[in-house]
């Protein structure tokens, strides 16, 4: 991580470090300058530049050769990064072969570069994102496997449900985990392809010799051809950044899951604590949630980029305006935010404590009313759904009011006394008992994620 101005005290709460180093102004540089090369390179390959051209060009194709700064201060007069780094790179690679300057940026126009090196940041940092997100599918399809039998509350609304196991919860989470980043590494790999279209998309200042360049670019940079220049058609960006954006949800789903159920009343889950982990600056007890508060951080801005870059997407005619400027931070924002979110998220549960006897104590203290629906459906067979579920309904609400368990209203109703024996009630009240295909469910995300890795 760099230091100075542009640090940010938080940085390395919020975000990836090792992402956001990757975006940074000399890894940019370095990025730009390897498409430069790699151009060279092509163009010799084809015959378009002598070959002795290059190696004159990739020496001085090295980031810390230059002024990353002044560079940037040049670009806010130039327009964009790319022209004052070909001046540069030009009078870097005269004073080494004069002849070699003037083939720098051959037949290039500054969007080809700024648009590929883009690429190839995405390509160096979308794995990432993809790689905290399968550490945290892992450790959530653990935690299934682990806490399968783990009876507790289902919960909708935020009030109290029919019961399911933890394992089930946490199930749902690794699925849905598994297919976002699945979707992820889809929506890279659709995005990783070259952008070499020259001035207008027609690459007339290479004459016959522009697919043949581009094929050799596309083949030095491990990038594909695309069919046509993409230089307005910003929707593969666009999917990779939906793509982040959902995923960012997901990961703020879990995140929310979690601090729900780490709250004091609930005290169902913990996240791994320490002497200096969750704490607070004032209250000695203390274990705040600190990685679901970051995944739900990530998922808060997301929305907000994800909409920018589909703003984006309106470009006008052949090379656009505004809209072309807006991904350049908004594009790594979104990454760099969603890798500190993906990160976050698989922290937490891959530290995470379950507390059964928590969950089970807290589906005693309703008093058996997560049940209540396995009775009525019992009851159905004999009175019709409709009256059964009145029926038990108006048992729950004494046993509210009276301060009665479930058992105890439901043994006051003749109806309910006449068809279902206190064995079969005591039998359908159990959380264990009412857990449907549950079990199934877990195997079946258990057994996908394991199959796909």
């Amino acid at each position: 991580m760099s230091s100075g101005s542009s640090f940010r005290l938080h940085s390395r709460l919020l975000v990836d470090p090792d992402v956001t180093e990757r975006f940074a102004g000399p890894a940019h540089l370095q990025a730009l300058l390897d498409v430069e090369a790699a151009l060279a390179t092509a163009e010799a390959t084809v015959g378009v530049i002598p070959a002795q051209s290059v190696g004159p060009i990739e020496a001085a194709a090295r980031a810390e050769l230059y002024d990353v700064p002044e560079i940037a201060r040049e670009a806010a007069n130039d327009g964009n990064v790319v022209i004052p780094l070909v001046r540069h790179l030009t009078a870097a690679v005269a004073t080494r072969d004069p002849d070699a300057a003037r083939y720098v940026h051959w037949g290039a126009t500054s969007q080809d570069i700024l648009d590929t090196a883009l690429v190839l940041q995405l390509r160096s940092t979308v794995p990432t994102v993809a790689h905290h997100l399968r550490r945290a599918t892992r450790a959530a399809r653990e935690q299934a496997h682990r806490h399968a039998d783990a009876t507790m509350a289902g919960r909708t609304w935020l009030q109290q449900a029919t019961p399911i196991t933890f394992g089930l919860k946490a199930a749902g989470w690794a699925d849905a985990l598994h297919r976002t980043s699945g979707w992820l590494d889809t929506m890279l790999q659709g995005a990783s392809v070259l952008q070499f279209g020259g001035a207008a998309g027609t690459l007339a200042s290479l004459g016959s010799h522009g697919l043949e360049v581009a094929d050799a670019l596309a083949v030095q940079l491990g990038l594909t051809v695309p069919p046509i220049p993409w230089h307005t058609h910003r929707d593969r960006l666009a999917q990779l950044g939906c793509a982040l954006g959902v995923a960012m949800g997901t990961v703020g789903k879990i995140g929310r899951d979690i601090s729900l159920l780490a709250q004091t009343e609930v005290g169902e889950v913990t996240e791994l604590s320490g002497p200096s982990r969750g704490g607070s600056s004032t209250m000695p007890h203390k274990r705040n949630p600190v990685s679901a508060s970051v995944a739900l951080a990530a998922a808060g801005r997301t929305p907000g980029l994800v909409a920018t870059l589909l703003g984006a997407m309106l470009q006008e005619h052949e090379r656009g305006v505004g809209g072309w400027q807006v991904e350049w931070d908004t594009l790594p924002d979104l990454v760099q935010v969603s890798a500190g979110g993906a990160r976050a998220i698989a922290d937490a549960l891959e530290g995470l404590t379950v507390h059964p006897d928590r969950m089970g104590s807290n589906l005693d203290a309703s008093g058996g009313v997560t049940t209540a629906e396995s009775v009525a459906m019992a009851l159905a067979e004999s009175v019709g759904k409709h009256d059964a579920h009145d029926i038990v309904a108006t048992a729950c609400r004494q046993a509210q009011e009276e301060g009665l368990t479930v058992a105890e209203a439901l043994a006051k109703h003749s109806t309910i006394t006449r068809h279902l024996d206190p064995a079969t009630i005591a039998d359908r009240l159990s959380p264990a008992g009412y857990l449907g295909v549950t079990h199934e469910f877990i195997a079946r995300v258990l057994s996908r994620v394991d199959r796909d890795g």
